[in-house]
């Protein structure tokens, strides 16, 4: 059987391509094609040199680690050691699945002229098996993976928010709640709700007395003798909940919000948080809520997205 170099650089291009672009889209990454193409393309190069028996390139351990490591660095270009490696595992997962589904097929088709050498698989049928292995491997791994988000515990749904106030900070412990949808009806942004109590330190405390006077035009004067540099930042925010279904929040523009998880932090400038006067919790567990749509603000920032749809 006759087999060419070039055949086998494709079939294995197209694979690597649908797991790498797999796992972008399960860590919920900004995939940028081209860098999964050129990565994708390392990894077939690979193949072709295992399958041409070059010397110390397909029995070495070493290297072939070192190849998934270029290839994940290249795809999705990591920040740290600790997401490399979370980003390295997750692609041995689907490589994994995918690889079951591809041979799975064989087994199903038995082509008669399938030729394994150095661990590369070639012969007629190899690219469509890896097509569509690909496809049945995605929606697998997929759904496999709404429903380990969907069991997540509470305590994976945690994040710690330092908020910026002109030159003081306040570091609190928020949880991410995907019913949060509170917007600030001018902007649209998004809103943070924080426990008044946690405000202290940041805004002044006659305000944070009086909250409920001033949302009912009882106290007004007190934003009006506020500095210029407050008065300005402050909004009316509308909200609906179970048992008050027009209310309202003082909300208070923020110079930038520091948002923190396991993964990584993150920085996003002027946050609207919005004040509330009493405890979130019975037991303190977090003071403050922040929404899926708050995380998909930042369109560049992957973190967060592999949260949605847990809870």
């Amino acid at each position: 059987m006759t087999i060419y170099l070039d055949i086998i650089l494709l079939e294995n291009l197209c694979m690597n391509y649908i797991i790498l672009f797999a796992t972008g889209l399960i860590i919920r990454c900004n995939i940028k094609a081209i860098r999964i193409f050129l990565a994708s393309l390392i990894g077939g190069i690979y193949s072709v040199l295992t399958f041409a028996s070059v010397p110390t390139i397909y029995s070495n351990f070493i290297m072939k680690m070192l190849l998934s490591v270029m290839m994940v660095y290249i795809a999705f270009r990591s920040s740290n050691v600790k997401q490399l490696i979370k980003q390295l595992l997750l692609f041995y997962l689907v490589s994994f699945a995918f690889g079951g589904c591809a041979f799975a097929l064989l087994y199903f088709i038995k082509p008669q002229d399938i030729l394994i050498r150095n661990g590369v698989l070639t012969g007629t049928y190899p690219i469509k098996i890896a097509l569509f292995g690909g496809i049945v491997g995605f929606v697998i791994v997929t759904i496999a993976f709404k429903v380990v988000k969907g069991r997540l515990s509470k305590k994976d749904m945690f994040c710690n928010l330092t908020l910026h106030i002109r030159d003081k900070t306040k570091t609190i412990k928020a949880f991410i709640d995907t019913g949060n949808l509170l917007k600030d009806p001018i902007s649209g942004m998004p809103v943070i709700v924080v426990e008044a109590v946690e405000l202290e330190e940041l805004l002044p405390r006659e305000l944070l007395l009086h909250l409920n006077e001033i949302l009912e035009g009882k106290k007004s004067e007190i934003l009006s003798n506020m500095p210029t540099e407050y008065k300005l930042k402050f909004r009316m925010i509308p909200f609906s909940s179970l048992g008050k279904q027009n209310g309202l929040l003082l909300g208070f523009l923020t110079d930038k919000v520091e948002i923190e998880t396991e993964e990584r932090t993150e920085t996003i400038k002027e946050v609207i948080i919005g004040i509330y006067e009493k405890n979130l919790t019975k037991n303190g567990a977090y003071s403050g809520l922040i929404g899926i749509d708050m995380i998909e603000r930042c369109g560049n920032y992957e973190h967060f997205a592999s949260l949605k749809g847990a809870n």
